[in-house]
């Protein structure tokens, strides 16, 4: 009996194109974990989180406030696909860290504001200015249309892994 998804229909068999895509993304991993990370990432940013034990979750909270504005605990949550306790766990590591500063909102004062700490402002955008250089290359040797071909269809995917 051939294998069925949820809805009881037969997979769709993906074409040899798809497959050569999909089997790309596997090389992008080790870019995105461990030594790689560590090596492009500047050294105060990096020694307050060794010291303070903190992981990759921790550091993807990190770009979201590099806009400058404070966003609160459940935006951060939002944003990451994370629940507001582990949130709230990831902000008070960082914070802990002196990574971030939590403020109270003046607005809601049950609300915590977090912002990005001044003295890791600038590691931080020459960490991810460090790590998005490939990704700019890359573009760069592209066409206008191939670029927003290619931005188009990274910004769908993000859509569908984030739904």
């Amino acid at each position: 009996m051939p294998h069925t998804d949820e809805a009881g229909k037969a997979p769709r068999r993906p074409t040899p194109d798809e497959i050569a895509v999909v089997g790309l993304v596997p090389l992008l991993e080790p870019f995105f974990r461990g030594p790689v990370v560590r090596g492009l990432m500047p050294a105060p940013l990096r020694e307050a989180m060794e010291t303070h034990g903190l992981t990759p979750r921790h550091g993807a909270v990190l770009p979201q406030l590099l806009a400058g504005q404070p966003l609160s605990v459940s935006e951060i949550a939002r944003r990451l696909h994370v629940s507001l306790p582990t949130a709230s766990e990831l902000v008070g590591g960082l914070s802990r860290a002196g990574i971030v500063e939590r403020t109270e909102d003046p607005a809601n004062r049950r609300r915590i504001l977090v912002s990005l700490a001044e003295e890791f402002r600038a590691p931080l955008e020459s960490f991810v200015a460090r790590r998005g250089e490939p990704l700019l290359r890359a573009l760069d040797g592209l066409s206008p249309s191939e670029r927003a071909g290619f931005l188009a269809g990274l910004s769908a995917w993000v859509h569908e892994v984030q739904n």
